[in-house]
């Protein structure tokens, strides 16, 4: 699948999460380019645009759930076919390493993220509830105008621990496990859930194969992602056994079988309550709260010291890279 050795894998990998966290996602490229993402979006959106075209229609869900699944498979096996071969022509040029790393840190999205949220942090601190409503709507789907301070920060810190699993750990292990044919196949998967893989009459059935190929490409990355946030919780005042009795205790109530375990280890890391009762426009979510007994009103000082367990944790998944690694030529 891959020409690069797991050994190999595993150092570029570390120089891709440095890059990420030193560069990130700069705008000033993707105002000028297109991200790769965007071609994978366009892709699934002309997939579903032709195999998903008509009304839904009583009788019919079994059908779509199979056109469904053919255009996972068809677009999977599109993208382990591309990263095979960009990998392949990346390796054939004398700056071969380097740019495979280039590539796999524009799939990785640990800086980014930290961006994000952290604008979140700096738009109530100049402007109020008001620009951390506006800012909190650019990375959650429920609605922003019934959050106060503390849906605020609950939301940014559950959309943190959440996104440092799919957005950042996910994609790495997929580039440790299969290189970049891993890691364009993940994001393929990931993205094709976001778009086809929600509950509604349309997508149902259509993107019932996509829903629970994203839950097993996530489920090993979730659990990993929940010990690296349990072992920065002494960063931030909390404690390694809470954060993971936490996590052990309520992670299976979240209604996803994978968000559930960062969220969770991020609710002990930093012992206040998160999920909860949640409004996506006129939908009501009422979901139990994850650490429940723990306080309820969270803060944006809460949502920085979330801040920083994601750098903490980030950090300590680069250090078990180099263990890992160093174990293996030992």
């Amino acid at each position: 699948m891959t020409l690069l050795s797991f050994d190999i894998r595993l150092w570029l990998l570390l120089a891709a999460l440095a890059v990420d966290a030193v560069i990130g996602d700069p705008d000033w490229l993707w105002r000028r380019l297109p991200h790769p993402v965007t071609w994978f979006g366009a892709l699934i959106g002309r997939l579903d645009r032709s195999l998903n075209a008509a009304p839904p229609e009583a009788g019919r869900e079994r059908a779509r759930c199979w056109l469904g699944a053919l255009a996972l498979v068809l677009i999977v096996l599109l993208a382990l076919g591309a990263g095979r071969l960009v990998e392949r022509l990346l390796l054939a040029t004398p700056l071969g390493y380097t740019l495979v790393v280039l590539v796999a840190a524009v799939f990785l999205a640990g800086r980014s993220l930290y961006d994000h949220v952290d604008e979140v942090r700096r738009a109530f601190a100049a402007g109020g509830l008001r620009e951390a409503r506006v800012a909190v709507s650019r990375i959650v789907g429920r609605d922003p105008d019934k959050l106060d301070e503390a849906g605020v920060a609950r939301a940014a810190i559950e959309s943190t621990a959440e996104n440092f699993s799919d957005g950042l750990v996910a994609p790495a292990l997929w580039f440790a496990l299969l290189g970049l044919p891993g890691l364009f196949a993940y994001k393929m998967i990931n993205t094709a859930d976001s778009m086809i893989g929600h509950k509604s009459p349309r997508h149902l059935a259509f993107g019932w194969a996509a829903a629970r190929l994203d839950d097993l490409v996530n489920l090993p990355a979730s659990r990993l992602s929940g010990f690296l946030i349990a072992m920065a919780a002494p960063f931030v005042g909390g404690t390694i056994k809470r954060s993971m009795l936490v996590m052990l205790d309520d992670a299976g109530k979240h209604r996803s079988p994978n968000a559930g375990w960062p969220e969770a280890a991020m609710a002990g890391a930093l012992d206040i309550a998160l999920a909860g009762p949640r409004r996506y426009g006129e939908l009501v979510v009422d979901d139990p709260f994850l650490n429940d007994s723990a306080r309820h009103d969270a803060s944006m000082s809460d949502l920085r010291r979330a801040l920083r367990v994601l750098q903490v944790a980030g950090i300590l998944g680069g250090v078990l890279i180099v263990i890992i690694s160093l174990w293996r030529l030992s």
